[in-house]
């Protein structure tokens, strides 16, 4: 099976175990738009970029080590496994013993009640991802898709019965997560038999040197990222305006404008499981940089044209995911959800781009690209929410997430240097923005005008598709 083969193979079941489970998730907007007001809503999300934000940090990121040195051949897997999970452990305990600090912070108000929920969350969640991709580095990935589904059912299942029947809200959504992981770690030990990868013996002091020389330089970068989302979240809760609605109702309102866009990351996320494999294992092959040329063209074609189809249909596709029957303010989530999309897209990019800082080892440059997007985010935060308000921090996402995006391309492509069109770039980019633009304004004939911008992006990017549809299907092979 040759290199594309296998990348579209492994994509294909990362898609049938995620797909399903990705919309259902999305769908439980609905129930929570339903049973939780913006203000509430506000909470919740804080919540879990806290929960994302304190993950990498006491777990030193092992979830992303323990891919990087669980698929490669020259560890024992048992080691890799004995080594992250120890590691893990001792940094979970650190996080415990370290959680009366936060009361000491104002701006961590809201974890009010929640603490003890908080801390069992963090935990439950770290142990679940450990496990699952510690079985994605074995190469187990129809069992790894499985999971994905089981999960997504359980957390449907136990937030039916916390929120919707009992009316738990905020605190029922975090039993939910807690309850789902846990039950999701628990399949995977017995099915995967992970015990047998257990053996404390096998610490590895030498490995465990190494893992936290790859991992700890992503702790600031996943940090980074969460910080442009927890910075957006609490500027518009906690900062004052003469000119626009901020506060609580209003985080939850932006909050609740970032589901649609992640219809693009979870794209994208299905396909980034099985190319960070890929990535990995091709890091030494002779025509590498061929391959990131094309898998890249392709995948940016994808983005730049589902992008274009879900803002030309974002009033359509907004009502499915987004409840108004309850709270009329969630009404508005569509206005600010087109400059969403097209910052999510440059996300996804910067994702990928990442990927060549972890299959070369090159982590801390990842912390530096993105250490600069995080800071123009809280700097433009600061300047455009007072003046636009939500859509201040929609515009602050996207521009900050652009900047990473031309910082790694021009920086990675030092450590692999593959072929990238710039131009088509910046019209794609250029060609979305005016979309965007029309939908917001509601601009006369603003369908007809989406229509004529939609068939361009069409025409720009299904080129790339075709040629890695042939290099897929042994066609036209070079």
């Amino acid at each position: 099976m040759n290199k594309y083969k296998k990348l579209a193979f492994n994509t294909m079941i990362f898609a049938i175990g995620s797909f399903g489970s990705k919309i259902l998730v999305l769908l439980l907007t609905r129930l929570y738009t339903n049973n939780i007001s913006p203000a509430d809503s506000s909470t919740k999300e804080l919540l879990e970029i806290t929960a994302y934000f304190l993950i990498p940090i006491f777990t030193f990121s092992m979830t992303e080590a323990i891919i990087r040195f669980g698929l490669d051949d020259r560890y024992d897997k048992t080691e890799v496994f004995t080594t992250a999970t120890v590691l893990n452990t001792l940094g979970l305990g650190l996080m415990i013993v370290l959680s009366p600090l936060f009361r000491l912070f104002q701006f961590f108000d809201f974890l009010n009640g929640y603490t003890v929920l908080l801390m069992i969350y963090v935990c439950t969640s770290a142990f679940r991802a450990l496990c699952s991709q510690f079985v994605r580095a074995r190469g187990l990935v129809k069992l790894f898709s499985l999971d994905g589904i089981l999960a997504t059912l359980t957390l449907l299942i136990f937030n039916i019965v916390f929120i919707s029947s009992l009316h738990w809200g905020v605190k029922g959504f975090m039993l939910s997560i807690i309850l789902s992981d846990l039950c999701s770690a628990i399949f995977l030990i017995l099915v995967a038999k992970l015990y047998e990868f257990l053996d404390f013996k096998r610490y590895n002091k030498k490995l465990a040197t190494s893992m936290m020389r790859f991992a700890v330089p992503l702790i600031p970068t996943i940090v980074m990222w969460v910080i442009t989302g927890f910075s957006d979240r609490l500027f518009i809760r906690y900062m004052h305006s003469d000119k626009v609605a901020l506060g609580e109702s209003a985080a939850g309102i932006y909050g609740y404008a970032t589901k649609v866009p992640n219809l693009i990351s979870m794209v994208s996320t299905i396909f980034f499981q099985a190319w960070n494999m890929s990535a990995i294992m091709e890091n030494d092959s002779a025509d590498r940089s061929r391959f990131y040329e094309k898998v890249y063209s392709a995948y940016e074609s994808i983005l730049f044209i589902a992008s274009a189809f879900l803002i030309a249909g974002i009033e359509i596709v907004t009502p499915i995911f987004i409840s108004t029957s309850r709270f009329g303010e969630y009404s508005s989530v569509s206005q600010y959800t087109p400059i969403l999309v097209v910052a999510v897209l440059f996300m996804c990019l910067d994702q990928f781009l990442s990927s060549i800082y972890t299959a070369t080892k090159h982590t801390k440059n990842s912390f530096w690209t993105s250490f600069a997007a995080s800071m123009a985010n809280i700097v433009l935060n600061f300047f455009l929410i007072p003046e636009w308000g939500i859509q201040g921090a929609c515009i602050a996402t996207f521009l900050s997430y652009y900047l990473c995006f031309w910082s790694r391309m021009i920086d990675a492509r030092y450590y692999v240097p593959f072929k990238f069109d710039p131009v088509k770039s910046c019209i794609n980019t250029t060609v979305l923005l005016l979309m965007c633009w029309v939908m917001i304004a509601k601009l006369p004939l603003y369908g007809l005008w989406l229509f004529i911008m939609l068939a361009f992006e069409l025409a720009v990017n299904y080129k790339a598709l075709i040629i890695t549809v042939r290099k897929i299907t042994g066609k036209n092979e070079a």
